[in-house]
């Protein structure tokens, strides 16, 4: 059972996709956050680098975009063999002070720019247009080959001059005429685009990707949803009107008008709140620890409660395969990408790593984004990759700890009192008789130590008198030095 879930009542508007009632895919916009994959922009080159075989390029935004000469159309429209493009310089193709129209196919991250193509495209219900992509792709999912090469060929009938398109799986069973229909309609998009946007001059946005109700529109295929259901009047509305045409679709549309919020009433909001914890259970007592980094991220599996009821070799095999599927399932409800590792519980036979890994590729076939997964290495551990083209959901929804600054740990209670001791050592000898310190709650007992003899201690060897003072306003890692002065003076302060 496959279910789409909108919740657009407030200014964040997002869709949580569900498998058999469980939480796959969560898709989040906020006005306050500028989403800007798949932007258009006209751009000027600030600078190009040969040795990074890339040239920086600035397109209004606070980093400049990062555009590799493989992204750059005059290098893949080169009718040379690859051994000879290759060794050709970026330098030969672009220059600062350029003008280039290029598109956003991966925001930035960190310190990084976003990474721009100059290949722009845009993407509908059955094709890809690429207003200047000259060549027809095929969707690999397409059953043979000889179904892809009927569509090339229907493809490359319909492209007009240095037009280009993919044609996506969704069109595997359709007719010619509903793939041109979508031709049109994305043609005419770009001139209009194309008609505004010419005369502007660098930097400037040229077109911004659509609400995530119209992604949602193009990008899925409803008919093997069993409902859908939304909680916004004007939204629901607006797609029964769409799918006036197929009365299939309009039976499994709902409006929802509980007072819950939608989100709560199918237990979406928990699972959002899962999804950001480190540790996750399996059904079986068993559990991952997952830690995210901005390149990497890795995945631990524990055997935890479960013993099995097998021999030993058997339960591993059992916990590693449903290890397996969850992580696919948290792959996606994350939106994690980049490097990914997986440390399964030990596997001394290849069968059973086989098995696992089956079962880990036959889940990850519902994953839209795309994944690699390498295989197991010497040190047994699952290698993959899966796309990055935005930010992840721990990313989006949360922020630094002011705290940890996003190491996850703090330092100890003893390890603050000790720190606040050296400081303390550096005011030895002063002039004034009286230092106030302010530290967290935990930490005054353990600078005072039993009946204050580590306060007394410090008062003769550092010879001023030293008053300490519960914050709980101070951060766990933190203590302030408030004040120096007289005894009496601290004393007025307290």
């Amino acid at each position: 059972m496959k279910s789409f879930i909108f919740n657009m009542l407030t200014n964040e508007r997002r869709l949580a996709i569900l498998e058999n009632k469980k939480v796959v895919e969560i898709l989040i916009e906020r006005p306050q956050i500028n989403k800007i994959v798949g932007n258009v922009y006209k751009g000027k080159v600030v600078n190009v680098l040969p040795g990074m075989q890339a040239a920086f390029v600035d397109i209004g935004l606070d980093k400049n975009g990062f555009l590799y000469r493989d992204e750059l159309l005059s290098f893949q429209q080169l009718e040379e063999k690859d051994e000879v493009k290759k060794e050709k310089s970026i330098s030969q193709f672009v220059t600062v002070g350029q003008e280039l129209l290029v598109q956003v196919t991966k925001e930035g991250f960190g310190k990084k720019g976003p990474r721009l193509t100059e290949v722009v495209s845009f993407p509908g219900k059955y094709i890809v247009y690429m207003p200047n992509g000259g060549y027809v792709g095929v969707s690999k999912r397409m059953q043979t080959e000889d179904v892809r090469e009927k569509w090339r060929k229907i493809g490359e009938e319909l492209c007009v001059g240095k037009e280009g398109m993919i044609i996506r799986t969704a069109s595997e069973n359709l007719t010619e005429e509903n793939v041109a229909q979508d031709l049109f309609f994305l043609r005419k998009l770009w001139e209009d685009v194309w008609k505004d946007g010419k005369n502007l001059k660098p930097p400037s946005l040229i077109y911004e990707d659509k609400s995530i109700l119209e992604k949602v529109m193009r990008d899925f295929d409803f008919d093997d949803l069993d409902e859908i259901v939304i909680d916004s009047m004007d939204e629901y509305l607006l797609i029964k009107n769409m799918f006036q045409p197929y009365p299939n679709l309009l039976e499994k549309l709902r409006f929802y008008q509980q007072r819950e919020n939608i989100f709560s009433f199918y237990h979406i909001e928990s699972e959002l709140e899962k999804a950001l914890r480190r540790q996750v259970w399996l059904k079986s007592g068993a559990y991952l620890v997952i830690d995210q980094t901005e390149a990497l991220t890795v995945f631990d599996v524990n055997t935890g409660k479960y013993t099995g009821k097998l021999d030993l070799q058997e339960t591993i095999v059992k916990t590693n395969i449903d290890a397996a599927k969850e992580i696919a399932r948290q792959l996606r409800l994350r939106d994690i990408g980049g490097i990914i590792i997986i440390d399964f519980i030990d596997m001394k036979s290849d069968k059973d790593k086989q098995t696992v890994l089956n079962a880990f590729n036959q889940t990850l076939k519902n994953d839209r984004t795309k994944t690699n997964v390498v295989g197991f290495t010497g040190l047994g551990l699952l290698e993959m990759t899966r796309k990055k083209a935005r930010q992840n959901l721990q990313d989006s929804v949360s922020t630094i700890c002011p705290a940890c600054f996003g190491k996850g740990k703090v330092f100890s209670d003893e390890a603050v009192a000790h720190k606040v001791e050296r400081a303390l050592w550096e005011y030895k000898g002063m002039d004034n008789e009286a230092l106030l310190v302010e530290v967290p709650a935990n930490v005054v007992p353990i600078l005072k130590g039993p009946k204050d003899k580590n306060l007394i201690r410090l008062q003769t060897v550092l010879h001023y008198q030293l008053f300490i003072k519960e914050n709980e306003k101070l951060a766990p890692n933190d203590f302030e030095i408030r004040f120096i002065g007289s005894i009496e003076e601290v004393e007025q302060r307290l």
